[in-house]
């Protein structure tokens, strides 16, 4: 288990390198339940990437200000094992992990990267 300031990093970098420019709050919340799932820790990392300008609340939309997008080639490293996906809970065989600055994150199956990462609805 991650301390909480790294898992409020994590959560705050994971946000900034969503692809999606808007997103409806619950689905954000699915995003960042691959990070954490107590609401309290959320609600930090909401609060930090609001402070940090990453993202912009309004009701239930927010839209993200991020700086970039999660790039496949270097920040995405597949391994094999047995994995169970982080998002969906699945069982894999493929653990898909997204190297950000603030650590790693996943396994998620090669559907579910693609999801968490905004590339796919």
């Amino acid at each position: 288990m991650r301390p909480r300031e790294e898992t409020v990093a994590l959560g705050v970098e994971l946000l900034a390198h969503l692809e999606d420019e808007e997103l409806p709050l619950p689905e954000l919340l699915d995003r960042l339940e691959t990070v954490t799932t107590s609401p309290a820790v959320t609600r930090e990392v909401l609060e930090e990437a609001e402070r940090r300008g990453v993202i912009e609340r309004e009701d239930a939309v927010v839209r993200v200000h991020g700086s970039g997008v999660v790039r496949f080639d270097s920040q995405v490293v597949a391994r094999e094992g047995d994995f169970s996906c982080r998002r969906c809970g699945a069982g894999i065989t493929t653990g898909h992990f997204v190297k950000l600055d603030a650590g790693e994150l996943g396994p998620f199956g090669s559907s579910c990267i693609r999801k968490v990462t905004g590339r796919e609805e």
